[in-house]
Order: C-alpha cells, then structure tokens, then sequence
C-alpha cells in the first residue's frame, strides 16, 4: 500500500502549494480536514500562517485537538509542524492568550529588543545560516552550512535543551528546529529562491524517506 501524508486543514495557510511540493517529489499528499480521515493517516503536516489565537481557535473550531492528540501522543504518528504550525506545537504565545497544544514544552516569544543590535529590527526579515545542536534526520545529507530565510517576529523558546536541532542567530541565538520523539518543526519560512527552495526539498525529502517509510524516533 503506498505511504500518503496528510495535510490538515483547519483554514489556515496555502496548503495547496505544500501538497505540489510533495507531488514534484513523487510522494501522495491529501488535504483533509476531516478527523476520520486524519486518524486514519500515516504522517502528517500542520502548516498555517497568521495569528497563535486564530490558529488555536480554528483547531478547536474544527474539532481537530483530540483528534491530533490521539494520534501524535498516543499513537505517535509523524507530524511536522511548518511556519504557525510550528509555534502551535507550543504551550502558548506571548502573541496571544489561549494555550497551544502544549507538545513542546515552552512558548512562542517576541525577539527581545534589548537584545538586538540598534540596526535589527523586528520583524527580522533575511538569510541567516543556522547551526545544528542536536543531530535529527530532519537536517540529514544537508549543505554543510544551510540557510533558511526569515520573516518572523516571534521565535520558539523551549524548555528543554534536547528538544533544540538548530539555531539561528539575529541579535542571540534562537531556536530555529525542533524535535521531540515524533513531532519535527524547522521553523524558518524557507523562501522560494534557488537556495532555499532545495533547503526545503530536502527536509521535506527527509521527512518522507525516514519518518513514516523508516521507523525512527530521536533518543535524547
């Protein structure tokens, strides 16, 4: 039976353009907000863009938070979280009030201004080489020193070290990727330039050849 990812659909983001990705790789990719079939499915993707409290109310609203919490925690099926995907991963926002799905301990956070240099503004805009902290097949046969774009004000903040994969820095270093047994974020918006399109080929390519068709899971 061949392997199919399934995107979730609770509204929020361009799923279409992440599905064609997949199909340039030779991979099946459905789009399905459905919580029958998404307990059904082999791997997923949480993608989204805007707000934390919109996301978070859009998944309640589409009564998809048992349902994912069945299948990522109980089951521990793969799921990779992209741009607001990632942040919902968390425990909650400074963005906003309602808590996240709380998978990773810790939470989105604002840049600290204090921090930056008088040049750096928010949001950070721009290439910014990241750094492995932590092996992850996520990041596996990548250039040797990958870069990812950024358009972000807020960034993870993790509770535990050994959740980190990557960092980047703007100002300090912050969390750039994580992992935690079967959840995987990278979180930098990987643009659509030469570069960045075959960073984020091959982290896609990688979630599909390991996780779901190889059994794997990080130990800390």
């Amino acid at each position: 039976m061949s392997k199919v990812i399934t995107i979730i659909d609770y509204g929020v983001g361009n799923l279409n353009s992440i599905r064609n990705m997949y199909k340039t790789l030779g991979i099946e990719a459905k789009i399905s907000g459905d919580p029958k079939e998404i307990l059904a499915a082999e791997k997923l993707i949480l993608p989204g863009v805007g707000k934390f409290d919109y996301g978070m109310s859009q998944l309640c609203n589409a009564s998809l938070v048992d349902v994912l919490n069945e299948k990522v925690l109980r089951e521990k099926t793969p799921i990779l979280g992209i741009c607001l995907g990632a942040q919902l991963l968390t425990e909650g926002s400074e963005e906003g009030v309602k808590p996240g799905l709380g998978w990773i301990k810790g939470k989105t956070v604002a840049f600290n201004s204090s921090l930056l240099q008088q040049n750096q503004k928010t949001p950070h805009m721009g290439w910014a080489e990241v750094k492995e902290v932590h092996n992850s097949v996520l990041f596996e046969a990548m250039f040797e020193q990958p870069r990812f774009y950024f358009v972000h004000s807020f960034h993870l903040k993790v509770a535990n070290e050994s959740d980190i994969i990557i960092e980047a820095n703007y100002g300090y270093d912050f969390t750039a990727g994580v992992q935690r047994d079967n959840i995987y974020s990278p979180s930098g918006s990987l643009q659509t330039d030469r570069i960045s399109r075959q960073v984020r080929k091959k982290i896609r390519q990688n979630f599909v050849r390991t996780i779901g068709f190889v059994s794997f899971i990080r130990r800390n």
